[in-house]
């Protein structure tokens, strides 16, 4: 036996109980109590929680946007990832035309062979059918475990966008082959309208970043990619909801049994409309961006009820002089912020704080999204799994800045966050990888997951 560990509290999506886990080439091989087993390392877990690795079912890695790239590598984003408890995280190149998913997936994979810290997926955001060639495509991608793509209602200047037209082929296609579509959803011709408008009158702070997108907005096209997925009979995946009005759709439709499944990310569960008023609000600004308290009062219900399927990132940092390039223009901001290394520390202090149960983590961190997605060997503490696991400590307390962060950006939003517990060591395969604050693995460790598709 390669691995034992000893005597922590195992939580699954639907219980705990204090049990041994005991790993062998990579794989869980047997759960229970006082496992009558030797094996070459022994971990001591008493008084640790025994959690399934965290799925980032939503990264940006070195991905070019507004004018720059994201400051997250492979490298460093995957480094990050496992040391904040993720070992696996689904990363999304975007498309353009002319470009083929099996082609664009492949040349990021010829990347992560070497510089990933953590396993990886794909999904693929197709801005072009290229005439039609993407549709029979889809079929290869499917087989070849890529099993989600992701359409734009919005980036419309920017040509990623996708019409309601391609949506619903792409709805369609998606079906026929057991794939999940994702939809990024805001209306983008209230986002110009309104981002011109502010501007000419002179309202260029970080402030009218929200104010340009506010709830409605984003309503709206919640609201239609719901409509559209409902009529279609078709499941889709909602992506970083934000706002009360278009969570409200979605809950409906599911209490009325469409797969309509519903992610949001820690940002907007966390942080209102309001840090945009700060005078470092610019380093906040993201898209959809964070909403006003009634949102994110709305979004910890669904969670607790159930309506909320998943909790990602949209991991997707960029340098604070970058963001300065938007400090007398907002439109020139570069959106995204970090998170990779957060979500699974911020979602476990709820619960050790009492605000959701252990379970609930991690059925949204990483049984969900593994069930949702395909990926079957992973998200669970399970006889067969993969050996993907957090010893998490309940009584460490940690503060977040960025100098205890492992990535490469130079500022965090979570700076000056406090949390009540912390994960001290992360198993990818059986594998250490971080121990007590140190990153112990090595570049290229991670694999890709291939991913089935539903059916």
């Amino acid at each position: 036996m390669d691995l034992l560990i000893k005597g922590g509290t195992v939580v699954t999506a639907s219980g705990s109980f204090q049990a041994d886990v005991a790993i062998d080439k990579e794989k869980i091989v047997a759960i229970g109590k006082d496992l009558p087993v030797e094996a070459d390392r022994v971990e001591d877990a008493t008084g640790m929680l025994v959690l399934p690795g965290a799925i980032d079912v939503h990264t940006h890695m070195q991905m070019p946007f507004g004018g720059t790239v994201s400051a997250d590598s492979y490298k460093s984003g995957t480094r990050a990832a496992v040391c904040g408890g993720v070992t696996t995280i689904f990363d999304y190149p975007v498309q353009h035309k002319g470009e083929t998913i099996l082609g664009l997936v492949n040349s990021k994979k010829e990347i992560l062979e070497t510089d990933a810290c953590s396993d990886y997926a794909f999904h693929c955001c197709i801005t072009d059918l290229n005439g039609g060639q993407i549709l029979e495509e889809m079929e290869q991608a499917a087989e070849a475990g890529i099993t989600s793509l992701k359409c734009f209602l919005v980036y419309k200047k920017e040509g990623m966008m996708v019409d309601d037209g391609m949506l619903a082929t792409l709805l369609l296609r998606a079906k026929e082959l057991g794939m999940m579509i994702n939809v990024h959803a805001e209306n983008p011709d209230l986002i110009d309208l309104r981002t011109e408008q502010y501007l000419k009158e002179g309202k260029t702070s970080a402030w009218y970043h929200y104010m340009s997108r506010p709830e409605f907005v984003a309503a709206e096209a919640d609201k239609r990619v719901v409509h559209w997925a409902s009529h279609l009979d078709t499941p889709v995946y909602i992506v970083h909801m934000s706002d009360q009005e278009g969570l409200e759709a979605c809950e409906k439709a599911k209490m009325d049994g469409k797969p309509v499944y519903v992610e949001t990310c820690p940002q907007y569960l966390e942080f209102t409309c309001d840090v945009y008023k700060r005078p470092d609000g610019r380093n906040f600004v993201c898209s959809p961006p964070m909403k006003g308290e009634a949102s994110k009062e709305a979004l910890w219900k669904a969670l607790k009820a159930g309506f909320i399927d998943t909790v990602a990132t949209d991991h997707c940092p960029f340098q604070s002089y970058e963001k300065d390039w938007g400090k007398d223009d907002f439109s020139k901001i570069p959106n995204g912020c970090a998170g990779v290394e957060n979500l699974y520390p911020y979602m476990l202090d709820a619960a050790n704080t009492g605000k959701i149960s252990f379970e609930k983590v991690v059925e949204v961190c990483a049984t969900n999204p593994a069930k949702i997605f395909g990926c079957e060997d992973k998200g669970a503490i399970a006889v067969g799994k993969d050996a993907d696991i957090v010893l998490y400590d309940p009584k460490k307390d940690f503060t977040i800045s960025v100098n205890n962060m492992h990535s490469d950006y130079d500022h965090t939003i979570w700076e000056g966050k406090e949390l009540h517990g912390y994960p001290v060591k992360t198993f990818l395969r059986g594998n250490l990888v971080y121990d007590h604050g140190e990153f112990v693995g090595k570049p290229g460790m991670g694999k890709y997951v291939k991913r089935i598709p539903r059916r």
